[in-house]
């Protein structure tokens, strides 16, 4: 994160606080062009869907404000094999489409609803309602120690964008569609978003700011990918760090130096961005094992990252 975007944020974080939100009507964006998002590589990541307890202590090291997770060994979570992370037919959390048949199925095929375009669309909003899933819930700001904000909610949606579009371009020129509306859909809900952090005026301004900001993040990933050192930098810059450092310090390297664990006899101590870095090799590991109908449909999950309550929706 360049002190030109922590500027951006800055100032987004500071009109929230002063600024009242009203709500404004979704406003048409063009579609952008991600193609240049390099197809997947699969790394050697692992999935592992522990859903661990949290007990939460905050800790201000140098520019950044983060929870310290007191029940979470981190260095234990996202080892294990990878698999898919299509959803098992008969989970309660698929998204299947309408079938009409008789006069309804005419009067919608007039209406195009059968169309490839209105397919892509209704896709794309599946596949980034899983996004926000992942993103808007408490359990990855309580498992990685992130203080949500604004500047780390977006961090995670790019993070998890990124993911989505280099499994699309996979394939081919389908995906990459597909990715379009995924890409215009994005937008969509950022603009609302910024909105709610209290821009109102200049909206155009700071979207055009939060997507360049998109696109160097995207490049940065895509070029960071194979390299596990290089991942880490980047995602310690991007998510973590707010004065644009592209390594942490050894004091944030270890915000407590060593922690106690119930279940262990030794202690460990938590280095979140490395939990952060596994757990994104782990995701872009499962979703190249993800097949194309799931990918595409949206009928996929990313990780559960806590106890929902239900069985695993995986196959």
């Amino acid at each position: 994160m360049s002190p030109r975007w922590s500027r951006v944020f800055g100032q987004i974080g500071n009109l929230r606080r002063s600024t009242e939100f009203a709500r404004r009507d979704l406003s048409v964006f063009g579609l952008r062009n991600y193609a240049k998002v390099a197809a997947v590589v699969e790394p050697n990541a692992e999935c592992d869907a522990n859903k661990p307890e949290v007990t939460r202590a905050w800790s201000t090291i140098g520019h950044l404000r983060i929870s310290v997770n007191l029940q979470v060994n981190l260095n234990k979570l996202f080892w294990s094999k990878p698999r898919s992370l299509a959803l098992a037919s008969d989970s309660p959390y698929r998204i299947e489409d309408p079938q009409y048949e008789g006069i309804k199925q005419f009067v919608l095929k007039l209406m195009l609803f059968y169309s490839k375009q209105s397919q892509f669309i209704r896709w794309a909003n599946v596949i980034y309602g899983r996004v926000i899933y992942q993103v808007d819930r408490p359990a990855i700001y309580d498992v990685f120690s992130l203080e949500k904000t604004f500047k780390t909610t977006f961090s995670l949606l790019v993070l998890h964008m990124w993911l989505c579009l280099r499994r699309l371009k996979e394939e081919g020129k389908e995906g990459v569609e597909l990715g379009q509306y995924l890409y215009e859909i994005y937008n969509h809900d950022l603009e609302l978003r910024v909105s709610k952090a209290g821009v109102n005026l200049l909206l155009s301004k700071w979207m055009k700011e939060l997507e360049k900001i998109f696109y160097g993040n995207i490049v940065a990933y895509d070029a960071a990918i194979g390299k596990q050192d290089d991942l880490e930098n980047v995602i310690w810059r991007n998510v973590f760090s707010d004065d644009g450092t592209s390594k942490p310090s050894d004091g944030a390297l270890l915000p407590v130096q060593v922690i106690s664990f119930k279940k262990f006899s030794k202690h460990y101590p938590i280095i979140i961005y490395l939990a952060m870095t596994r757990y994104i090799r782990q995701e872009a590991s499962c979703l190249s094992l993800t097949d194309k109908e799931a990918i595409l449909s949206g009928n996929f999950m990313f990780t559960l990252l806590e106890d929902t309550g239900l069985d695993s929706p995986r196959k």
